[in-house]
């Protein structure tokens, strides 16, 4: 029997400098500022930090919900952080738009997908530093004259919401505590919603032990994926990974806004979004779960059926907020 590759499950392959070579081709989506007659939802692409190479692609509806007949409601902006175990994807590939137009013309919602620095060639917290750099692009928005139109325009600054899968989860959860150091007004980041967050640490728990083959997220690629992410030296009860340790971090969860945790079963990393639940809730966050006993790791990605339940949940928790 041949000895399991997690590089190749990836379809990645490690350079001599430390960078990695992706293999896997996906199918790409070009942005469509113009809405064709069929056209549900119009996007664009633009560049938020020259030097990082860091860039957002914008969904706007282009049914646009109404107070009245001559008054268009705002909508609420989500800030979506892609999954991709930190290594691979782009917003701009063809399931990651697709999912995107789905929350933009859905709830309905004004959605900025970050296209965020990939590792190992950019480490944490480079994609913390990403996220921050799209938070407070968006707010400048707001109070520049000349700002993104769509957002001038149709967006609510008040009604911010940071949404995360997989390591983007682990991402919203650590650009909403950065958030505090910066004064974002008038953009209010009301809720966090974190599909599925990835999370890690160096005692292995039961649910990863019982799924060690998964097919999707074996122990090998788990335990690859935070080698090619955290900092040389740095391991997995690094807050950057096991933000479930003490430290100062933990001070700062009772101001987080309202929380939204997703996660499925047989998901091996089920029960770190458990103890992450436990957390959030003991330190003084206010926080629903919403887990699913059939489902596996990016279910809804694959299942119509799951993608359709994940919007209804996430509109129901955008409309309790």
């Amino acid at each position: 029997m041949s000895k399991f590759d997690p590089y190749t499950h990836l379809r990645i392959a490690l350079n001599s400098d430390g960078s990695i070579t992706r293999c896997l081709q996906l199918p790409k989506v070009k942005a469509n500022p113009v809405a064709g007659p069929d056209d549900v939802v119009v996007s664009k692409d633009v560049t938020i930090n020259v030097e990082t190479k860091t860039w957002v692609r914008i969904l706007l509806p282009t049914k646009l919900p109404s107070i009245d007949h001559n008054t268009v409601a705002r909508l609420p902006i989500i800030i979506y952080f892609r999954h991709g175990g930190w290594v691979l994807f782009s917003v701009d590939d063809a399931s990651i738009h697709r999912e995107c137009l789905r929350f933009s013309s859905r709830l309905p919602a004004i959605v900025i997908a970050v296209n965020y620095r990939l590792a190992p060639e950019n480490r944490l917290p480079a994609q913390y530093h990403d996220a921050m750099d799209a938070i407070c692009w968006v707010k400048n928005q707001a109070t520049n004259p000349e700002g993104e139109q769509w957002l001038r325009d149709y967006g609510d600054f008040s009604r911010c919401y940071l949404y995360g899968c997989g390591c983007g989860g682990n991402v919203v959860f650590s650009a909403a505590l950065r958030s505090f150091e910066r004064d974002l007004e008038p953009l209010k980041i009301v809720g966090l919603i974190m599909n599925q967050p990835l999370f890690g640490g160096q005692k292995r728990t039961k649910s990863e032990l019982d799924h060690a083959a998964d097919e999707i997220l074996p122990l090998p690629v788990l335990d690859l994926m935070w080698e090619l992410v955290l900092p040389k030296g740095l391991d997995r009860d690094h807050r950057y990974c096991n933000p479930m340790i003490m430290g100062p971090h933990r001070s700062l969860i009772c101001r987080l806004p309202k929380c939204l945790v997703v996660g499925y079963y047989t998901d091996p990393t089920i029960d770190r979004q458990q103890e992450f639940v436990t957390m959030l809730a003991t330190s003084g966050a206010n926080v629903s779960a919403w887990f699913d006993d059939a489902g596996f790791h990016a279910i809804h990605l694959l299942d119509p059926q799951r993608a359709a339940e994940l919007v209804d949940t996430i509109k129901a928790f955008i409309i309790g907020c």
